[in-house]
């Protein structure tokens, strides 16, 4: 039978490589805010969609409810808002919320299911902007956002039942919409080791922060 593998953000750029890549041997859906987009998107590739509104959390239980188990969650989605964070506590909050506490709730909301299951391989989408080892550079509140959710999948393991595993990953500089069309990386690239983790065997990692399936700083 085969895994379901739910990746946010998945009609477009890093999300839809992802969910292409994972079509292979996985049962997919994407969640999307843009229901056309999603309806095309999976149409395209041969897998589900659902609506899920990254800042309505209310949402999260009831959409997850009609896919059923998760069993691989890509926390993919993010928002880019380059503002002064001293004069746009809103961008502050929507940045956290997307990519903070949105993946912390959808988490929370699959962890029963994976530990029933025994197995389970959460990725988080993150960024060398949200570590401090490379100069916390990203714009806006989006490196804070990344640095919390890299607090987030350092500290989970403890907390989490035996057999799942948390990652988080940087895909480096990539052309997508958010990247820019001068990005030397192709989605597919970029997509790569967020595909290896959400494969990753009982030996492998977790805990860490990864670019290129090769560990890097916090």
């Amino acid at each position: 039978m085969l895994k379901t593998a739910l990746v946010t953000g998945g009609n477009r750029g890093i999300g839809r490589a992802i969910a292409a890549g994972l079509c292979a041997d996985h049962r997919v859906v994407i969640a999307v805010r843009d229901r056309q987009a999603g309806r095309e998107t999976a149409e395209a590739l041969g897998c589900g969609w659902l609506h899920l509104d990254l800042e309505a959390p209310e949402g999260f239980a009831p959409a997850l409810e009609r896919i059923g188990g998760v069993d691989v969650l890509v926390n993919n989605a993010g928002i880019l808002i380059d503002s002064n964070m001293i004069d746009d506590p809103q961008g502050v909050a929507r940045s956290m919320q997307v990519m903070f506490h949105a993946p912390y709730e959808l988490i929370r909301l699959c962890v029963p299911h994976m530990a029933a299951q025994g197995w389970g391989r959460i990725v988080n989408l993150s960024s060398d902007w949200g570590s401090f080892s490379e100069g916390l550079a990203g714009p806006g509140a989006y490196g804070v956002a990344k640095a919390a959710l890299n607090a987030l999948t350092h500290a989970l393991p403890r907390d989490l039942p035996e057999g799942i595993k948390v990652n988080a990953m940087c895909p480096g500089w990539v052309a997508t919409r958010m990247g820019g069309p001068d990005a030397p990386r192709s989605p597919e690239k970029g997509a790569e080791t967020a595909l290896w983790l959400a494969r990753l065997g009982q030996d492998g990692p977790t805990g860490g922060f990864f670019r290129d399936k090769k560990e890097m700083g916090w």
